[in-house]
């Protein structure tokens, strides 16, 4: 006989393994590619999709009835094309960069402007803390996947450090 030694969530009490298994099992090929997913990613160089995973993400689109659901994190892949990347921008938890094919370039930045960059190339990452400013760029002559992981299940939309992107930050949700 096995014994599960911790308890499972209240939701998933008398759940069948099957039901379980539907709900939380996430595969690429269902997945649509949402080039709207973020204020920044409408424009020029920050053009980039996101497939959404666990949660949802630093988008702030929660409505994804194929995203698996998440209390503690986010996790998403996004496809960045050739000199696109996304705008500097803070979150309220970490948000982790998972390099899984190509190169990027990755940066933190201080609020006088100065960045600090390095290239990551595949199984390799940064894990940026709450409240750096941070961001990605596409520099290379390849796509890149990357899968993005954030510390919070619902986190707030990005926090853009430029002014007039952080005041729309979320006005690609009313497009949904």
């Amino acid at each position: 006989m096995t014994v599960a030694r911790h308890p499972r969530p209240k939701e998933l009490e008398g759940v069948p393994l099957e039901e379980i298994m539907k709900k939380y099992v996430g595969r690429f090929r269902d997945k649509t590619a949402d080039w709207a997913a973020f204020e920044d990613a409408k424009v020029e160089p920050y053009k980039r999709a996101q497939h959404r995973f666990i949660g949802a993400g630093g988008s702030g689109k929660h409505d994804d009835p194929t995203v698996i659901p998440a209390k503690n994190f986010t996790l998403s892949i996004v496809y960045v094309p050739h000199g696109q990347g996304n705008a500097a921008h803070t979150h309220e938890c970490e948000e982790c960069f998972f390099v899984l094919q190509g190169i990027l370039d990755v940066f933190v930045e201080d609020e006088n402007g100065r960045q600090v960059v390095t290239k990551l190339g595949p199984w390799e990452c940064i894990a940026c803390p709450a409240g750096v400013i941070h961001g990605y760029h596409n520099a290379g002559l390849e796509p890149v996947y990357v899968q993005i992981m954030l510390g919070r299940g619902r986190p707030e939309a990005m926090g853009y450090a430029d002014d007039e992107l952080f005041k729309r930050r979320d006005a690609h949700l009313k497009a949904v």
